[in-house]
Parts: C-alpha cells; sequence; structure tokens
C-alpha cells in the first residue's frame, strides 16, 4: 500500500480539523444516523482519541458505536480523475458512509484502508459519516473481555453497563487516531511498489516490482540526495544498479528517490538502501553486528491519546538521540506512517510490531472459565478459547503491505507476550511466521516478543522466532526490591538463552519510578532504584556473547485502565508523560553514548 502523497499526476487533501462527533444512543443504525445530519453532534478533533477530549466517564469509558461525520466538497476539476477516500486507523472497526452510503468497512485499529468513492460523490457538498467501534473481546486484536464482562468469565451487576476490559496494559484510546485523507490517481495507475536491496561489494541491486493498473510503460529511475540520477529501468520487475552506492546506516540515514512513471502516473517514494541478516548469533545490518539500544514506546500524548502527534514524534527521536539510543519497538501495534517516515529519515531503527497483544487468556496466573471449566487460550473458540488467528493473518498482510519498503524496519514482531508456551501456541504461530516470510520483499528477520514464565524452555519462540526477544523484570515483578537475589535468577535463565545459539535481546525490562521520589537507600518506586535496577540488568546483560540489544521499558510514562497497580497509567518511563526526564535518562545516555 503506497503512502497518499501529492505528485505531478495527484491530488491530495487533507480532511483532518474538527468534525462533528456524537457517542451511540444505542439506536443510532436503527435511526440511521448516517443518512443525514448527526442528531445532537458535539465537536470532536480528528486526529486524536476522543476519550480524553471530553469531560467525565461518558467518552473516556464509552463501550460501542461513535460517529463522525463532516461535509466536504470535491473541485470540478478532479472529478474526472479516480478519487480514493483514506482512512490511517479507525480503532477497532470502522464503517464509512458516504452520503448515506456505506462504502467499505475494515476490522484492525492501527492500519490504513481506503475506497474508491467517484460512484458516492455527487456536486456541492458530500456528507461523510465513519462509525468507529471500540469494542474488544476474544476476536480482536488487541485482546478484551468477552461482552464488556472481563476475562475470568465473571458476570456484571445487574443494570450495570458492560465496559471494555483490556487484556493488556495500555489505555483503549480509540476514534479516527490518524489523518483521513482524499487523494486522487489518473485511471491508469500505480497501485504498489515493492523494493529490495543486495549489495555487491560497493554497489547495490534493487530488485523491483511494480504494480500498475491500467495500459501504458512502467518507467523507474533513482535519485540521490544531490538531485542527480543514479539509475533507471523501464518494465513492472526489474533491477537497478547503483554504483558506489550510500548505504541507510543506523543513525546515519541517507534517502534515495524512487520515481516511477506509469503512463499519466506519477509516484515518488524516499528509499533507504540496506541489508538485514541474522547469522549465527548475531544480528547485522549491511553485514556489520548491529546492538539494539533503545526503548519500547506507545503513541500516547495528552490530550490527544493515541492520536497522531508530529510535533512529538520529532521530540522522542531527538531524545533518543540526545541519550545515544538506535532504536525502538512499535509496542504494541503498529504506529502511524508519519512516524515510520520520520524514523527512515532520522535513521532510526524499528521493530514493527502487530497489535497482537492480550493473547493469553491466563496472564498473570489467572484463569479464564467457560460454562464453569477452565479455559486455554488456543482451545476451540467453542469452549471458550480465542477467535484471533485469522484477524491476525490479515493484520500481518496488512503490516507488511504499508510497511515493507521502510528502510526503518528491520524485524517484524508478531505479537507480543501471547501464551507461547501453552497447549496450541505453536499450531497457532505457525502459520503466522509462514505467512510473514512469504509477504516481505525482504526476508526481515520474525521474531514474538515473549513473556516471563517459568516454562520458558517450552516457549515455541525456540522453534520459530529469528531473534529471541524477551520481556523480563528480574527486580521488579521478580524479587522485586531484591537485586542481588534478582540477579541470580537473571544469570540462571539467561544462561540457557546464550545456549540456544540465536540472537537474544531485551524488547522489555523496567522498574515503575514516581517522578521526584528519592531516598538515600534505592528503595522500590524512587529514581534511584530505577537507577540501580538498570546497573543491575547491565552488568549480567554486558557478559553474554550472542546478546544483541536492550531495549528499555518504557521511553515514557503512559495511561492505563484504573487499578490498584496503576497510578493515573503506568510509571516505567524513563521520561514523564510530558517528557521531562528521571535521573536514569541521565544514567543511560552515559551508557549508550560510550557503549
Amino acid at each position: 500500500m503506497l503512502y497518499p502523497i501529492q505528485t505531478d499526476s495527484r491530488t491530495l487533501m487533507d480532511l483532518s480539523g474538527v468534525w462533528d462527533f456524537q457517542l451511540d444512543n444505542g439506536r443510532a443504525f436503527e435511526e440511521n444516523w448516517p443518512q443525514a445530519p448527526l442528531p445532537a453532534p458535539t465537536t470532536m478533533a480528528v486526529p486524536a482519541s476522543y476519550n480524553d477530549l471530553k469531560e467525565g466517564d461518558a467518552h473516556k469509558e464509552h463501550y460501542g458505536w461513535a460517529f463522525y461525520q463532516r461535509k466536504f466538497s470535491v473541485p470540478a476539476f478532479l472529478r474526472g480523475q479516480r478519487l480514493v477516500l483514506r482512512m490511517g486507523a479507525v480503532t477497532h472497526v470502522g464503517r464509512v458512509y458516504l452520503n448515506g452510503q456505506l462504502v467499505c468497512e475494515h476490522k484492525g485499529g492501527f492500519l490504513p484502508f481506503e475506497a474508491e468513492v467517484n460512484g458516492f460523490l455527487k456536486e456541492g457538498e458530500n456528507l461523510l459519516t465513519i462509525a468507529v467501534d471500540n469494542r474488544i473481546d476474544h476476536s480482536t486484536l488487541p485482546v478484551g473481555g468477552e461482552n464488556g464482562t472481563g476475562l475470568m468469565g465473571g458476570g456484571r451487576a445487574p443494570g450495570a453497563k458492560p465496559r471494555n476490559l483490556p487484556n493488556f496494559d495500555f489505555f483503549n484510546y480509540c476514534g479516527l487516531t490518524r489523518p483521513v485523507k482524499l487523494y486522487t490517481t489518473p485511471k491508469d495507475y500505480i497501485r504498489d511498489i515493492a523494493l529490495n536491496t543486495r549489495l555487491e561489494g560497493p554497489h547495490a541491486l534493487i530488485d523491483y516490482t511494480v504494480d500498475a493498473v491500467g495500459g501504458g510503460e512502467v518507467k523507474i529511475q533513482l535519485w540521490d540526495e544531490n538531485g542527480e540520477k543514479v539509475a533507471e529501468n523501464t518494465g513492472k520487475e526489474g533491477v537497478l544498479r547503483v554504483e558506489n552506492a550510500h548505504l541507510w546506516q543506523p543513525l546515519q540515514a541517507y534517502l534515495y528517490e524512487v520515481r516511477v512513471t506509469f503512463g499519466e502516473d506519477v509516484y515518488t517514494l524516499p528509499y533507504g538502501l540496506r541489508t538485514v541478516e541474522v547469522r549465527g548469533g548475531e544480528f547485522l545490518i549491511n553485514g556489520k553486528p548491529f546492538y539494539f539500544k533503545g526503548y519500547g514506546k506507545h503513541e500516547d500524548t495528552v490530550p490527544a491519546g493515541r492520536g497522531l502527534n508530529e510535533p512529538m514524534n520529532v521530540k522522542d527521536i531527538s531524545l533518543m538521540k540526545w541519550q545515544g539510543a538506535n532504536s525502538f519497538r512499535t509496542s504494541h501495534y503498529p504506529y502511524s506512517e508519519e512516524m515510520m517516515r520520520l524514523c527512515d529519515r532520522e535513521g532510526i531503527v524499528v521493530i514493527d510490531e502487530t497489535p497482537a497483544v492480550g493473547v493469553h487468556l491466563n496472564f498473570g496466573g489467572g484463569a479464564n472459565f467457560h460454562n464453569g471449566k477452565r479455559v486455554g487460550t488456543f482451545d476451540p473458540p467453542e469452549e471458550g478459547g480465542i477467535r484471533t488467528q485469522e484477524h491476525h493473518k490479515d493484520v500481518i498482510r496488512e503490516l507488511i503491505a504499508r510497511d515493507k519498503n521502510h528502510a526503518c524496519v528491520v524485524m517484524w514482531s508478531l505479537a507480543n507476550e501471547p501464551d507461547s508456551g501453552g497447549p496450541g501456541a505453536y499450531e497457532y504461530f505457525k502459520p503466522l511466521f509462514d505467512i510473514a516470510r512469504a509477504e516481505d520483499p525482504q526476508h526481515r528477520p520474525c521474531t514474538i516478543v515473549c513473556m516471563q514464565m517459568e516454562n520458558y524452555k517450552e516457549d515455541c519462540t525456540l522453534r520459530l522466532s529469528d531473534v529471541i526477544c524477551l520481556n523480563r523484570y528480574y527486580g521488579w515483578y521478580i524479587s522485586g526490591g531484591d537485586l542481588e537475589g534478582a540477579r541470580a535468577l537473571m544469570e540462571q535463565e539467561m544462561a540457557f538463552w546464550e545456549s540456544v545459539g540465536k540472537p537474544f535481546m531485551f524488547t522489555e525490562y523496567g522498574a515503575d519510578t514516581v517522578c521526584g521520589l528519592h531516598d538515600t537507600t534505592p528503595v522500590m518506586f524512587t529514581e534511584e532504584y530505577q537507577v540501580e535496577y538498570y546497573k543491575m540488568n547491565h552488568a549480567v546483560m554486558d557478559t553474554l556473547k550472542n546478546f544483541v540489544g536492550e531495549q528499555v521499558w518504557n521511553f515514557a510514562d503512559f495511561a492505563t485502565s484504573q487499578g490498584v497497580m496503576r497510578v493515573q497509567g503506568n510509571k516505567k518511563g524513563i521520561f514523564t508523560r510530558d517528557r521531562k526526564p528521571k535521573l536514569c535518562a541521565h544514567y543511560l545516555r552515559r551508557r549508550w553514548r560510550e557503549k
């Protein structure tokens, strides 16, 4: 899928701004709200999550459908073109209506979808309505409780409203969280481009495939950063040879421009030349060992929630570079296309993750029951198990279709902390790995980010993942407050992963820390304890031969659902939610700039 841009042949209209908005009254579809102006609308910003933009529980804890609406006109000179309406992200299910007619539906709240709308438009003003369903259950990614009743099978009090009960530790922000755009192409157009780089000494070969609709010849050119044409070819498939190529390197980005022409249509794509490979216990970028230094993050800002925030994206990368970090994981869902393009430009390495979080019905030692019988995660759906696999396959295909050409993306993470050691895990995940490896033209490594568990030697990660990605909390959830005991336990487990022979890394490790809480003796929740916690973990990591990276949990404090474990959110951030550094930020800066 191509990112929408304006070129010599394409026009782009951004429909972001303040829209009309109304929560479902329980009868919205019966009353045909998409057919006419909403009956009692309020205002709502797009893109943004709606939860924190209005005061009170009604919006913050809403469960069900919400409706966005605006009017727009299409200039007459564009009506002969192909017109495409594109939604950047609608969380979690979207139905799009134009002038009262259903245009398309989509499931999955973190990836774009689009539809041609020529047949739905009329002269003058057009009424656009987007209905958003924020409910999560055993069929959605991320996973939530069934019918708003929770994962442990408990009912709710008579008359009580159902609520979203996430099986994940971040707030269920929802709405039109990324831009809504209208763009044009000629009738014969470029639908997609797929690129892959191979290196031959100082030279590079780019294998390309152009998916074009209609008649005409494909011409492809490569231009360097000085505006010089360095390679060209014709045909829908072929190779571009680049003499003395400038490679895209971590923290040293170099972007060529790929320019494709098909008939009247023109599309340009920034593209970095680099290779990725796992060899033995090493992770290689451009044939050289790479060590991940950085973070797990969230798209989480005040008050936009999960909404696109480009100023904060720029700030976050600036802070990471200030520290000497070189990477992050898109925990726990695909981030915006704008962030991925920024990482290409800034040289930030990305582990790209699906929204498959909460695929574990017995997380934390709890139990899920169906008709009085304990249920395993991968039990048949009719017996209470999850029913996410087909949707999971679709998400992987859509993620790779969107992000396949990004130089910054070096690995696909197919899930975060699933029940990967439980019965049926291998049978669930093996087809997903097969799809990811078949769909990606660059053949990037694939992984599952696995949680801390007693039976880690039975984790299907051992058989499936190219890189072992571990979320470990020795010194916090395990032996919290006892760093000496935590180190002994950590060393014992790490000896096993070292013996496996694959590259392995930490994708989460951290300690909740209240900004401004200090003590002369480092105790839990103080800024001093956070520093000592990381020093202990690093002392173990630095002894491991096949250890290829450390991604701290988390870059910044973030919002979660209410609960006795959280005080206005998760406080494991190295920065506060408004990006003020805790003491540990300076410690990590010293370590990462030296390492």
